[in-house]
């Protein structure tokens, strides 16, 4: 997949000793040139800085140079399969639906609504915290003309490699909620010998496509131990946590994930914010990885790292608008809104797309 004119950022982007094993290798791809079939690239070392200055190299992967083809093999032992197709194929986005989504926030209502939005704030926090993530205000803003000071010397100022540590981390979490809900549900469904309405394909869907996120971004660079470490835990303590929440109040669960993923869109809307500034000039012409290209039929002259975001803050953008539709049904009765027929489909309603998307979600009345 990589062409072994490969280029490395090895900077430590933290001086913290914690933050600093964070540090993430990007293979950077020539646009002029073809992709192999297999990784050419060599593995590289990241320097890690110390609050002392001392410098110590520490392996990005656990993995041997060696063994190091494919992040991603094929399987050697099935020599009669071609290819395995994926179980959801990804709807079609346009590019001015993908530039028009807002950064929203619904409002809280109920009293399921504050506990939700707080349970996500507190979150919020601790992940700005182990990511090391704080970000130019005048960026985000909209504010900021300097395109030529590079991010990491100024305030804040987010590089490359902090960007994906954040992805990386934000991904393999991300990918969950949908998994935990679907699951209970489907068992819900088997006990109570009653149909589920066609959540439980949604949410799966939902799952698959976080999933989708973190494979791309580990096409283009490797968590190292504590990356891996970190990541570990974090499932741990969001699966069991969101389990019995879901069991208790699926409403609420909804309403979290969908003020999670208002946080997501507005990470990526300042990713892209950044690109824009010119302060990620190594993501300027940086080429979407294969997976992503066939996961989302990305048309030519548009598989950038900037297109890319697009795409995936699209998809958040989406769950965002389901988990807020879905925090306002009845759980138990109401069918979901997504993937179903409507008498008149000419009006705008729930669907598979971000056509009609609604940021805050659809009220019951709207849909029901």
């Amino acid at each position: 997949m990589y062409s072994t004119t490969t280029r490395v950022a090895s900077k430590a982007f933290a001086s913290k000793p914690f933050t600093s094993a964070l540090a993430v290798s990007f293979y950077e791809i020539p646009s002029g040139i073809r992709r192999p079939t297999h990784l050419q690239t060599l593995r590289a070392s990241c320097l890690i800085v110390s609050q002392r200055g001392v410098q110590s190299k520490r392996q990005f992967s656990s993995t041997p140079r060696s063994s190091l083809e494919e992040y991603f093999p094929p399987p050697t032992d099935s020599p009669h399969i071609k290819r395995t197709e994926p179980a959801w194929h990804h709807p079609v986005y346009t590019e001015k639906d993908m530039k028009a989504i807002p950064v929203a926030h619904r409002e809280p209502q109920t009293k399921a609504d504050y506990v939700a939005n707080a349970i996500m704030r507190t979150l919020r926090w601790g992940t700005d915290l182990c990511t090391g993530y704080k970000h130019d205000e005048a960026i985000a803003q909209g504010t900021e003309k300097d395109t030529k000071t590079p991010a990491v010397s100024k305030p804040y100022g987010m590089s490359e490699r902090k960007w994906m540590v954040r992805f990386i981390f934000l991904e393999s979490i991300a990918g969950v909620p949908g998994m935990v809900a679907a699951s209970l549900r489907h068992l819900q469904s088997l006990r109570r010998m009653k149909r589920d309405n066609g959540w439980i394909e949604t949410l799966l869907e939902e799952a698959y496509n976080e999933r989708m996120h973190l494979l791309t971004f580990m096409k283009m660079a490797e968590p190292g131990w504590f990356m891996r470490f970190m990541v570990l835990g974090a499932q741990g303590v969001v699966y069991n946590a969101f389990f019995i929440s879901y069991l208790l109040s699926p409403r609420t669960c909804h309403r979290f994930v969908g003020y999670l993923e208002e946080e997501a869109v507005l990470t990526y809307t300042r990713a892209i914010a950044d690109i824009d500034a010119g302060k990620l000039p190594k993501w300027e012409k940086l080429q979407a990885p294969e997976i992503a290209i066939t996961y989302w039929n990305m048309p030519e002259g548009h598989r950038l790292m900037k297109d890319l975001l697009l795409y995936i803050r699209a998809d958040e953008a989406k769950h965002r608008e389901v988990n807020h539709t879905l925090g306002n049904l009845k759980q138990k009765e109401d069918p979901n809104p997504f993937v179903s027929t409507y008498k008149d489909p000419s009006q705008p309603h729930p669907s598979k797309g971000i056509e009609h998307i609604k940021p805050v979600g659809w009220d019951r009345q709207e849909v029901m």
